[in-house]
């Protein structure tokens, strides 16, 4: 019987699928019916040598198919049993307009219909193929027929909703109803940041640079939206009278009458249009301002709320459910991680994102661990800078807006270590300190080991610190120094009293009004050369553009908080360039909190929400000049003993308790402060628990007694610790010094 040509290549393709069949079931049935005793011939040990060796994983129905035609590759690579492998893949927004797919694996039908489409292009280095949004329906229209070959996550519904927004245009916005006084001073950036809140009905989150103007630009929003006032401004105890005094001089038909600030839970309100709080305020008093029914609200420092779990955050919460009109500001939205930015942008428009799980598995790397949802992450973060700018928020940076500021530069000052007159037990204990840190595997204990390692660092940077700072003096010019503990604070402030120079303190004892007075009489007086400041207490809501150079004593673990600082002098009237300077102390915790800081930076600079880097400054070494020998035993007044013995004695200038918070009002208990030529006049008198955890402290995670307390109470020092690099809090550190 003749055949013909098609029957014959049909009868041989059959053989051939038949063939190949019965290999499969072959190999299966080595796998799944093994006689006892007997040995499968593919049950071989893995040696390391061939844990990297792709061709020694592959499976024996993929070489058997590759042997039987081996100049063919196969559309779908089959793996044990004959099953196909399973290519997945997500998709991410890289523009308003692009998006960009990315796959676990290579499938040959997937890159074909990706070749379909016009807008497509691809990355060779990073194996992602980018298309138009436009062509996003239809292209996973076509790849829906892969399935379940090929599955590829879709871009979240609030992504494409919010990319399908027409773009912004401000032509039509009438700013006529705003003040004259307030409209006249706003620079062209500044009305397009009002143009920008009033386009989002007034919810929106205005996140320009430190020193750019953020308070103008949330008053001539709110002024807009008058008809729907009252006004509540819920801002840092220290920044009270500031928002009033601006509210006062370009508002002037906002009478004296109606601005009001509570001071106390037991003040009257009544029906003022404009009420100043404090975040603690807002707290203690959150039924009274409900009843009040504010429909317009600006929180400065938004980023106060970042946490979720505190009386803060959730007052703040049903305030904004009231409100018709949201305006946060913070030069910082973010201080450490994208988990921050949710309550925030949950208070402008609570279902954009659904909900925290949503968000944080989208941006944060969410992921279930053994102690929970983990949100402490970063992932995606090019999508959410688009999603941030497109629908939240504006954020502008001096560089782009201030062309004619000059420009700021900063250094590494690497402190003399021969300064450091310790002993031999000395040194040991600071190295304890620094192996003790390092090894901490669980969170708590791990960051209770750097408190007190920073804690240590601060003394033993003292006398070097001091040389640096009676140097600097030397120059007759004015310069800023930040530092973070009360003993540091008090040994500068010693230093410079002792060579009768005129300066100023500000530090968590440091009144509104006193602020005020303080920072006036830096500004204008040539005669006060430094302005000596702590990094938590006045690292915002002050301008100290008089001074050309700024000099940290010591660091904090959060580079939003240093870069607040740098801002006091870095900003809108500042007319020559601005010179920062790091103190560092190798061998010290300095060398562990300069790492946490480089890798907090590279973090929010994905997300843009920071642009400097401590990466690649220029490092110098302390200078010493004839002053070294005028400092040390003279203004420190150092035992002969030893480092340790000074940790356990009864000195009458011993600092009784020592508080730093992230917060600007925070406090300090029961502070020793030496009068000096120092123009800081501030209440030293003891407060409440209750007064020092306000605001984010209903965090507190942790009470850590460290040994060897000390015999006498006087010579412990108790630290309230709001550590936001960890996003954690330490309540009632015993620290022993």
């Amino acid at each position: 019987m003749q055949c013909t040509a098609e029957e014959i290549e049909r009868k041989r393709k059959l053989a051939q699928e038949k063939l190949l069949n019965n290999k499969i079931k072959n190999t299966t049935n080595n796998f799944n019916h093994e006689k006892p005793g007997s040995v499968s011939p593919f049950k071989f040990k893995r040696l390391n040598a061939f844990t990297h060796n792709k061709d020694n994983l592959k499976s024996p129905v993929t070489k058997s198919v590759n042997s039987f035609s081996p100049y063919n590759k196969p559309k779908q690579v089959l793996q044990f049993y004959g099953k196909n492998a399973v290519v997945t893949g997500t998709c991410m927004l890289t523009s308003e307009n692009r998006f960009v797919v990315d796959l676990s694996g290579y499938s040959h039908l997937a890159v074909e219909i990706f070749k379909t489409l016009k807008s497509r292009s691809y990355d060779a280095k990073t194996r992602q193929w980018e298309f138009d949004l436009a062509d996003y329906d239809v292209l996973f229209c076509k790849l829906a027929a892969l399935q379940p070959d090929v599955i590829i996550t879709k871009l979240p519904v609030f992504v494409v909703n919010c990319c399908k927004t027409s773009k912004l245009d401000y032509s039509n916005i009438d700013l006529s109803c705003i003040d004259k006084e307030l409209l006249n001073v706003l620079m062209p950036f500044q009305v397009h940041g009002v143009c920008f809140g009033i386009d989002k009905n007034g919810r929106c989150l205005i996140a320009d640079e430190m020193g750019l103007g953020k308070t103008f630009q949330a008053l001539a929003i709110a002024d807009y939206y008058k008809e729907d006032w009252p006004l509540l401004i819920v801002t840092t105890s220290s920044m009270k009278n500031e928002w009033e005094s601006t509210i006062h001089k370009y508002l002037p038909s906002v009478s004296v009458m109606h601005t009001q600030y509570m001071t106390s839970a037991k003040d009257y309100i009544g029906d003022c249009k404009v009420l100043i709080v404090s975040y603690d305020m807002m707290t203690r008093c959150l039924e009274k301002l409900l009843e009040r029914n504010f429909k317009v609200l600006i929180m400065d420092e938004s980023h106060t709320i970042k946490n979720f779990k505190s009386k803060c955050t959730k007052a703040a919460t049903e305030l904004s459910k009231k409100a018709k009109r949201i305006i946060l500001l913070s030069g910082t939205p973010a201080l450490s991680r994208p988990s921050e930015l949710y309550q925030q942008l949950a208070l402008l428009d609570d279902k954009f994102f659904g909900n925290f799980f949503e968000f944080s598995k989208r941006y944060c790397d969410g992921k279930t661990t053994n102690f929970g949802w983990d949100a402490s992450g970063k992932s995606n973060l090019q999508e959410l800078e688009i999603i941030l700018a497109k629908k939240f928020m504006i954020r502008r940076t001096k560089e782009d807006v201030l062309k004619a500021l000059p420009n700021k530069e900063q250094q590494i000052v690497e402190l003399d270590v021969n300064l450091n007159q310790f002993s031999e037990d000395d040194r040991k204990f600071l190295n304890s300190l620094a192996h003790k840190y390092n090894r901490q595997k669980k969170a708590s204990d791990k960051q209770a080991a750097l408190l007190t390692f920073f804690s240590e660092t601060s003394r033993i940077k003292i006398p070097p610190v001091c040389s640096f700072v009676l140097q600097t003096l030397e120059l007759r010019q004015k310069f800023i120094v930040f530092a973070h503990h009360q003993k540091m604070l008090d040994a500068i402030e010693k230093v410079i009293s002792k060579k009768k120079l005129k300066f100023i303190r500000i530090d968590g004892n440091t009144s509104s009004t006193q602020r005020k007075y303080l920072i006036d009489k830096f500004q204008v007086n040539d005669d006060y050369l430094c302005a000596l400041l702590s990094i938590t207490a006045a690292n915002a809501g002050i301008t100290l553009t008089a001074a050309k150079l700024v000099v940290f004593a010591e660091l904090h673990w959060n580079p939003s908080i240093l870069s607040q600082a740098e801002s006091r002098a870095h900003r809108i009237g500042q007319d020559e360039k601005v010179i920062v300077k790091y103190l560092l102390a190798r061998g010290t915790a300095d060398d562990s909190i300069w790492t946490i800081l480089q890798k907090k930076q590279n973090i929010l600079k994905e997300a843009g929400l920071f642009k400097d880097s401590f990466d690649n400054l220029d490092v110098t070494k302390q200078d010493l000049k004839t002053s070294r020998n005028l400092t040390i035993s003279e203004l420190f007044n150092k035992a002969n003993g030893s480092f340790n013995k000074e940790r356990t004695s009864n000195s009458e200038n011993s600092v009784e308790s020592e508080f730093f918070n992230d917060d600007f009002d925070d406090k300090f208990s029961n502070v020793l402060t030496p009068k000096s030529n120092s123009e800081n006049i501030g209440d030293s008198g003891s407060v409440t628990k209750s007064e020092l955890f306000n605001d984010d402290f209903d965090e507190l995670l942790l009470h850590h007694d460290l040994e060897n307390k000390p015999s006498n109470a006087g010579d412990s020092m108790e630290i309230n610790f709001l550590d936001d690099g960890f996003d954690e809090m330490l309540s009632n550190v015993q620290l022993n010094i």
